[in-house]
């Protein structure tokens, strides 16, 4: 009932109407649109356009009769590996600890971790959002030289999930994936608030990593997001 009123005071008119973008000087679009539909149109600018344009003015115009539903977003990759955290609605920070001997983990004067090879890793992320949030997700890339430890499978044997806060019956996630390069847990609806992840996961191979940030984000609006500093890991041999 309450969609239905909506529906009929905000979408009283039918879309008669032509819809232009420009950016700057770039005429980036125009699409029309007449009558009732799910159809969505979209336009690409390359980044090289966006350069070309500078601090330019973006201007979104409506000619005609309905109401325009829009939605601006920027896809980039970083042109460096070692990556500052960066807060656009969630702050994140990551951490290692040793599961056993807490000698099989440390963090030297130059901010690089040192792991044991077969030692096994406690992953703790820890995630601030001061408002809430709705459909996130928390995605935390594994160093490459890690696997994760999945406890819901039966060949993985004993694994110490536990914190210092000893056992919860309920988390802030709904669901978790522990895949091959990447864990990954989701939320519908997220209070505000701090919010702590961890899994463990096993040094297998002997290397220097680098570990790209941990990042979470609002699935359908990805411009809210936050990501932790780019880690360096050094598996090394225990003998």
């Amino acid at each position: 009932m309450a969609l239905e009123r909506y529906f009929d005071t905000l979408e009283a008119t039918d879309p008669d109407f032509v819809a232009r973008v420009w950016l700057g000087d770039l005429y980036a679009a125009e699409h029309t649109y007449a009558g009732r539909s799910t159809d969505r149109a979209s336009t690409l600018v390359p980044m090289a356009e966006l350069l070309d344009a500078g601090d330019s003015d973006l201007v979104v115009q409506k000619d005609g009769d309905g109401r325009l539903y829009y939605r601006l977003g920027l896809r980039y990759a970083p042109d460096d590996l070692d990556l500052e955290p960066l807060d656009r609605g969630f702050v994140v920070q990551r951490s290692y600890e040793a599961v056993g001997d807490p000698g099989d983990v440390w963090l030297d004067h130059d901010g690089v971790w040192h792991v044991l090879a077969g030692a096994e890793v406690r992953v703790n992320v820890t995630m601030v959002n001061d408002s809430r949030r709705t459909n996130m997700v928390l995605i935390d890339p594994l160093a490459a030289g890690f696997e994760a430890l999945n406890p819901a499978l039966a060949v993985t044997g004993d694994v110490d999930v536990r914190d210092d806060s000893g056992w919860w019956w309920w988390t802030w996630y709904r669901h978790q994936n522990l895949r091959d390069d990447r864990a990954e847990a989701f939320a519908t609806y997220l209070w505000a608030g701090t919010h702590e992840y961890s899994y463990v996961a096993r040094a297998t191979t002997l290397g220097t990593f680098v570990v790209p940030p941990a990042r979470a984000e609002e699935i359908y609006a990805p411009e809210v997001f936050g990501r932790s500093a780019t880690d360096r890991v050094i598996v090394e041999d225990s003998r």
